[in-house]
């Protein structure tokens, strides 16, 4: 890596490298609840709603015990509605609330409540693992993105994970804008991070300028 791509990247971590799984208290693991917990984020973010309230969201779910499909299927409309509301989730709380149940209820009976099953039905094809993700209730091309983008440091196979919106960005900073080449910048544990960071840079105003501002 050049001296000049060496000092994008450590400014891009810095000030962006942080994933929406961290965020929101998410520990990510090859295991069910977790995965589900991912997905729940992912049906957040699937409307127009920022970043920070979509978090805050899945915090207040997941402070209420909906943790896993089972509990949020088993949860009331209402109490989805009402944690949803604490994180000022609105215009969508309602529609997002029968999603939330809707999707826990297919989690659970397509795949027992194990997202493993999603990826094993798959086949761990890259592509129809996001084809079965986007049979999920609220889940789009957007919600899709965002679960392989992180959960590749749990499931190899979607490794590189950078969607257009990522790859825009690495362009615009001078970096390489194939997954391949992207991939090298970084450890493999660190894959997720760098492409939450350039999504967030493609989406901030500015932020291209600033990184790459000397001085």
């Amino acid at each position: 890596m050049t001296q000049r791509r060496h000092t994008t990247v450590r400014r891009l971590m810095d000030a962006y490298g942080r994933t929406h799984a961290e965020e929101a208290g998410i520990k990510l693991r090859n295991t069910p609840a977790p995965l589900y917990q991912l997905l729940t984020l992912c049906v957040l973010f699937s409307v127009r709603i920022k970043a920070d309230i979509a978090v805050a969201a899945a915090r207040e779910l997941f402070g209420a015990g909906m943790r896993t499909p089972r509990a949020m299927a088993d949860s009331s409309w209402q109490d989805r509605v009402d944690a949803l509301g604490r994180a000022h989730y609105r215009r969508y709380d309602e529609s997002t609330a029968t999603a939330l149940g809707a999707g826990a209820e297919l989690v659970l009976d397509r795949y027992r409540g194990d997202l493993r099953q999603l990826r094993d039905a798959a086949g761990r094809d890259p592509e129809r693992i996001r084809e079965l993700l986007r049979e999920i209730p609220r889940i789009g091309p957007v919600g899709a993105d965002i679960f392989c983008r992180e959960a590749q440091t749990v499931w190899p196979e979607l490794r590189p994970s950078f969607d257009d919106r990522a790859r825009e960005a690495a362009s615009k900073l001078g970096l390489p804008s194939s997954p391949d080449r992207l991939a090298r910048l970084v450890d493999t544990e660190t894959l997720p991070r760098l492409a939450a960071a350039l999504v967030r840079v493609e989406l901030s105003k500015n932020a291209v300028d600033d990184l790459l501002r000397t001085g």
